[in-house]
C-alpha cells in the first residue's frame, strides 16, 4: 500500500495550521476570561448555536466511529447506523425535556445535578465512576484506535502517533471550552468534507471494479450483490443479533444508550450548559441533522470495503496479528487506496475527529475533577485562577494515564466500537435511571439513586460475567441486559421512594419551559420524518 505523499502532507499540515492558528487567536482574544472557571469549562454565553452543534458532533465522532463503526459496516452492514440515526431522535428529546431542567436549575456539571437533587455522597460516587469511565474506556479507546489508524495510513510508529495525538489534543484543551467549541467548527468541516470525499471515492471504486460508472451505479450494485449489508433490523437467526437484537434498537436498550449518552453525560451536555435555552436547543437540533449524515461518512465506506474485499482486493491487508480478519482495518486500508491529496484530506478528517473527541473528553474529565472533587473536598478556598490551573494539570495527567493504560484494555479483541458500548453499558442503565427519576418524580430519594448507580453497576457487571441466576446472561444481548438493569433500578427506586421519608428535593420545573419555539418544532419534525423514512426503506 502506498503511504502518504508530499501533497498529502501539505493538505494535512494546512489543516493543522488552520486549527492551531484559529485556536490560538481565540485564546489570545479572550485570554483574560480564561482565568474564570465558567469560561474555561463552559465558555459561558459565548458559543453560538452552530458552534454548539458542531462541537457536539466533533466531540462525539471519533476513532470509534471512523475505525470501529466502519469496521462494523464491513462486517454487519448498515444496521450499525442505528446508533447514529436513533441518536438524532434522542437529541430532539434532550433538547425539549432535558436542557430546560439543567438551565433553569443552573446545572453546570452532572455531579452537581446529583448533589443538588440528591446529596453530596451520590455526587462524589458518580464523579469517581465517571472519571474512571472517561479515562479507562473513552480516552484509552480513542487514543488506541486513532493511533492504530494514523499509524496504518502514515507508516509512522504506533506509540509516536498516540503521543502526537495526545499532545495536539492537550494544546487545544488547555485553552478552555471556548477554544474547543470554535475549533470544533473547523474540525467538523474537515471531518465532513474529508469523510464525504472518502465515501465518494470508495463507492466509485466499487463501481469501476464492476465495469460501471458513477457512485449511483456503485451504490445500487452494492445493494444488489450485498443485500445482507443493507438491513436495519436483524432477526434472531443473524450472527449479529447479540450486538443489535432486533426491535430493541427501536423499542428497548438503544434508548438507554442514547438518552444516557446525550442527556446525562458531562462530555456532551457541557457544550450547551453555558448557553441560553433557545441557543442550546438550536445547537442540539443542528447536531441532530449532522447525525443523520454520519452513516454516509463512517458506515458506507466500510460496506464499500467489504464489496471490494469480496472481489479479492486487499485480502492480506485485512488480517490481524492472529491471522483472522480484523474489520477495524477496513477504513485505514480504504484510505490507502485514495489518490494523493484526497488521501491527505481524509487523513485530516480522521485526525480532526480523534483530536476533537480527545479534547472534549479531557475537558470533561478536568471539569468533573476540578469543580466536583477538588473544589468541594481538597481546595475548598481556592480562587478561580488556581482552579483553572488545576484543570489544565488534570488534562495532561489524564492523557498520560490513557497512553499508559490503553495497550492493556483489550480494545482490539471485540472491535473498538463494540468495546466502548459494552463497557459504557455497565454504568448507563443506573445513571439514566437516577437522572430520569430525579427529573420527573419528586419522591425519588438518595437511597434510590445510590442503589441505581452502585447497585445497577454491580448487577450489570454480574450479567456481563454471567454470575447472576435466572438466566444464561451470556446469551442475552447486552442491549437487552441494559434494559433489564434499567427496569430493576426504576422499580427499586420507586419502592424506596414510597417507603422512605420524602427528602423534598425536587427540581424547579414548570410546563411552559418544555414548549420549544416554532422553528425548532419544524426542524425536529423534519428529523423524525427522515428517520422514519430511512428505517422503513432499509428495514
Amino acid at each position: 500500500m502506498q503511504q502518504l505523499q508530499s501533497l498529502d502532507y501539505i493538505v494535512f499540515f494546512f489543516y493543522f495550521i488552520v486549527v492551531s492558528g484559529y485556536g490560538y487567536w481565540i485564546y489570545q482574544r479572550k485570554k483574560s476570561a480564561v482565568e474564570s472557571t465558567k469560561d474555561f469549562f463552559l465558555a459561558e454565553g459565548s458559543l453560538t448555536w452552530w458552534a454548539i452543534g458542531a462541537s457536539l458532533i466533533a466531540s462525539n465522532i471519533s476513532a470509534e466511529q471512523f475505525i470501529g463503526m466502519s469496521g462494523n459496516g464491513f462486517s454487519m452492514g448498515l444496521a450499525i447506523s442505528t446508533y447514529e440515526w436513533m441518536a438524532a431522535a434522542t437529541l430532539v428529546i434532550v433538547a425539549v425535556f432535558f436542557m430546560p431542567i439543567y438551565l433553569k436549575n443552573k446545572i453546570y456539571t452532572m455531579p452537581q445535578f446529583l448533589s443538588q437533587r440528591y446529596n453530596p455522597t451520590v455526587s462524589l460516587i458518580m464523579a469517581i465512576f465517571w472519571l474512571a469511565l472517561y479515562i479507562l474506556v473513552n480516552l484509552t479507546s480513542i487514543l488506541y484506535l486513532g493511533a492504530l489508524a494514523v499509524s496504518g495510513i502514515s507508516g509512522l510508529d504506533f506509540q509516536f502517533c498516540m503521543i502526537a495525538l495526545a499532545v495536539f489534543a492537550i494544546i487545544i484543551t488547555i485553552g478552555g471550552m471556548k477554544v474547543i467549541g470554535f475549533t470544533d467548527v473547523i474540525q467538523v468541516f474537515f471531518l465532513v468534507i474529508g469523510g464525504l470525499a472518502t465515501t465518494y471515492l470508495a463507492i466509485n471504486l466499487v463501481s469501476e471494479e464492476a465495469g460501471l460508472d458513477g457512485i449511483v451505479s456503485g451504490f445500487r450494485m452494492m445493494q444488489d450483490r450485498h443485500d445482507d449489508h443493507f438491513h436495519m433490523i436483524f432477526p434472531k437467526t443473524s450472527p449479529f443479533y447479540m450486538q443489535l437484537p432486533g426491535l430493541t434498537v427501536l423499542l428497548g436498550g438503544m434508548w438507554i444508550v442514547n438518552l444516557n449518552y446525550w442527556g446525562c453525560n458531562q462530555y456532551i451536555t457541557q457544550r450547551a450548559l453555558g448557553a441560553d435555552l433557545k441557543t442550546a436547543r438550536n445547537g442540539i437540533l443542528f447536531a441532530a441533522f449532522l447525525k443523520l449524515l454520519m452513516p454516509v461518512i463512517v458506515v458506507l465506506p466500510g460496506i464499500a470495503a467489504y464489496a471490494l474485499y469480496s472481489k479479492g482486493m486487499f485480502q492480506t491487508d485485512m488480517l490481524g496479528e492472529d491471522g483472522l480478519i480484523n474489520a477495524d482495518k477496513a477504513y485505514p486500508v480504504l484510505l490507502n487506496l485514495l489518490p494523493s491529496g484526497l488521501k491527505g484530506l481524509s487523513f485530516a478528517a480522521l485526525t480532526a475527529a480523534v483530536v476533537a473527541s480527545l479534547a472534549g473528553k479531557a475537558n470533561s474529565i478536568s471539569t468533573i475533577f476540578t469543580l466536583d472533587i477538588f473544589k468541594n473536598y481538597i481546595g475548598k478556598n481556592s480562587d478561580e485562577k488556581t482552579l483553572v490551573r488545576i484543570g489544565r494539570i488534570v488534562v495532561v495527567v489524564s492523557m498520560i494515564l490513557a497512553i499508559l493504560v490503553s495497550p492493556y484494555m483489550g480494545i482490539d479483541k471485540k472491535g473498538g466500537f463494540q468495546f466502548i458500548q459494552e463497557m459504557t453499558g455497565l454504568l448507563s442503565p443506573g445513571i439514566f435511571a437516577s437522572f430520569i427519576m430525579g427529573f420527573f418524580w419528586k419522591r425519588t430519594n438518595s437511597a434510590g439513586a445510590l442503589f441505581a448507580i452502585v447497585g445497577g453497576f454491580l448487577i450489570a457487571l454480574g450479567m456481563h460475567n454471567n454470575f447472576l441466576p435466572f438466566a444464561d446472561w451470556s446469551q442475552v444481548p447486552f442491549l437487552d441486559r441494559m434494559g433489564w438493569v434499567f427496569l430493576i433500578c426504576v422499580v427499586v427506586m420507586f419502592i424506596l421512594g414510597l417507603i422512605m421519608p420524602d427528602e423534598k428535593k425536587g427540581l424547579g420545573i414548570d410546563a411552559s419551559m418544555f414548549v420549544p419555539h416554532k422553528t425548532f418544532i419544524i426542524g425536529a419534525a423534519v428529523v423524525i420524518a427522515i428517520i422514519t423514512f430511512l428505517y422503513n426503506y432499509f428495514w
